[in-house]
């Protein structure tokens, strides 16, 4: 069997993800490639595009031929699809549910009135303003240890009583302890795809080497991500907007619901539908366009600014 080059970025976060994905692939080598990644840490990823730029660089490497295949959290990729590239497989997800992480171990619930939580996503500031509007959400960046820093600091101009963080992240660098408490997703929807991997190859890519990425694939897992991902691609919403989505395959049958936040999470707007994944040639994306239909029809374009409103 021939060795496997699998392009990653290069934090610990991620070539731990992929190392993951990567070993169940026999004899393979992990290719850290990085792209625009140093961004300021008072700033949020998403005001600054720094996840288009991870991807670029990886999708790139990858049509160069510097690797066989890429691996990204899914969530970071673009809604629409890339010329020259196939999503190849999303391995079995794992927790798709937020963190929360406190000073003390404090849930949310019990921070007094104007203490300072942490987090770079505007959806999550949404959700714990709509949760909490007396908290002061700081934007931040940077990687796991850097943020949990940020609760035992001595600079108290840095200092922050909770942050937000995905579970799966956590888990995965052994930091699970580290968290006060886990949002259900009931209650606390999070991003599309969050805690699942996609990987990718060249649309070119061998048969062998389709049949070699296809051992990780994982089908609820994949129907999932891509039906919550679907409902970006139809209100052609960026890491900007304020959209949670969760779906799961159950009996056979696929649930998708969404939720569309106001940024200052004044207001939410949410849609819910199913569908047999057997009535569909694609049945990902067809519930999700149902889905971002009725949102838009409830005025999810005029609630949140950063959509385009195709379709209102």
């Amino acid at each position: 069997m021939s060795r496997l080059r699998i392009g990653t970025r290069a934090s610990d976060l991620a070539t731990t993800h992929a190392g993951q994905v990567a070993a169940r692939l026999g004899e393979h080598e992990l290719v850290g490639i990085g792209g625009g990644g140093d961004l300021d840490q008072t700033t949020e990823l998403a005001a600054c595009g720094g996840k288009d730029a991870f991807v670029g660089a990886l999708r790139a490497a990858l049509l160069r031929g510097e690797v066989d295949a890429v691996v990204h959290p899914f969530q970071d990729l673009p809604a629409t699809p890339a010329d020259g590239i196939e999503l190849a497989a999303v391995p079995k997800r794992a927790d798709a549910r937020d963190a929360f992480c406190s000073v003390g171990g404090a849930p949310l619930a019990d921070l007094l009135d104007g203490a300072r939580v942490g987090t770079g996503s505007p959806r999550r500031r949404a959700q714990l303003l709509a949760a909490r509007p007396q908290l002061e959400v700081v934007p931040i960046r940077g990687d796991v240890d850097a943020r949990l820093g940020r609760l035992t600091t001595d600079d108290a101009d840095r200092r922050l009583d909770g942050i937000v963080l995905a579970a799966a992240d956590l888990a995965v660098l052994d930091r699970s302890a580290a968290a006060s408490e886990l949002f259900a997703l009931s209650d606390w929807p999070t991003a599309p795809a969050q805690g699942a991997l996609a990987i990718e190859i060249r649309a070119d890519a061998s048969a062998a080497l389709r049949r070699r990425i296809a051992r990780v694939d994982h089908r609820p897992s994949r129907l999932a991500a891509s039906a919550e991902r679907a409902v970006l691609a139809r209100l052609e919403a960026g890491c900007g907007a304020p959209v949670a989505a969760t779906a799961l395959l159950e009996d056979g049958l696929l649930f998708l619901t969404a939720t569309v936040y106001a940024p200052d999470g004044s207001d939410a707007v949410t849609a819910s539908h199913a569908a047999y994944p057997e009535d569909s040639r694609d049945p990902a994306g067809e519930l999700g366009a149902r889905v971002a239909e009725e949102l838009l029809a409830h005025g999810a374009a005029s609630l949140a600014p950063e959509l385009p409103g195709v379709g209102a």
